[in-house]
């Protein structure tokens, strides 16, 4: 994982705020300091070490969805092919949210081409949406309010790209409550590590043996997609 200064994102006033990267100093007299469990929060995911295949960057957070938010985008790489992506994104209020059920909320998207062949079964969303869950689970994480939608879209080519393959992308857009630690930080770095998991196996690639699941399924009798193919040319 790049450990590079990601941002924090300041916008409780409602309109855009002012941003801080992770290294700048917080004066104690501003109005509205990076409150001490964000920073936390942000940090734990910053020190999570993953599989050599996953490439992570830290990128610009939304506008407006909380007052602070810390972003992460990830690709699982296989040579010059991205097999899947994804963006994390951390929230928090320290006033609390009455959706959330807590302080802090983990909000993400994730992506992948399959097969054609794997488009066609129709378990296939509710499949994917257990492979999130049972991230968690095998990591042994607490959450709550998890919500979401898994959508298939297929793309077929005409005219001067008729000979590409017909190609199905599938998504993944989820959001939940990670479960708040000690001092009311939860362990993000165990979040970012199961989202991670998520997007190695929508990815198609086998369990790393390092990982706590490694060896299990997310579903009875589901094993992980093939890997998609690589890029097509025009």
């Amino acid at each position: 994982m790049a450990a590079a200064q990601g941002h924090f994102s300041d916008h409780s006033d409602g309109n855009r705020g002012t941003e801080k990267t992770a290294g700048d100093r917080v004066d104690p007299t501003e109005t509205n300091p990076v409150p001490p469990a964000f920073g936390r929060a942000v940090e734990g995911l910053r020190a999570v070490r993953l599989r050599p295949e996953i490439e992570v960057d830290p990128t610009r957070p939304p506008q407006r969805l909380a007052p602070y938010a810390y972003a992460l985008e990830a690709a699982v790489v296989d040579g010059e092919d991205d097999l899947a992506d994804g963006r994390l994104v951390l929230l928090h209020d320290p006033a609390g949210h009455e959706a959330w059920k807590g302080t802090f909320r983990l909000v993400t998207l994730v992506r992948a081409e399959l097969e054609p062949e794997m488009a066609a079964d129709p378990l296939l969303p509710e499949v994917c949406w257990s492979w999130l869950t049972g991230a968690f689970e095998a990591r042994g994480l607490a959450y709550g309010e998890a919500s979401g939608t898994v959508t298939m879209a297929g793309s077929h080519y005409f005219g001067g790209l008729a000979e590409r393959r017909p190609a199905t992308q599938i998504e993944i857009r989820a959001s939940w409550t990670p479960q708040e630690g000690p001092a009311g930080v939860p362990d993000t770095g165990a979040h970012l590590a199961a989202w991670c998991d998520l997007l190695c196996q929508i990815a198609g690639l086998p369990p790393s043996s390092a990982d706590p699941g490694a060896g299990t399924t997310s579903g009875a009798g589901v094993v992980s997609l093939p890997q998609r193919r690589g890029p097509q040319q025009p």
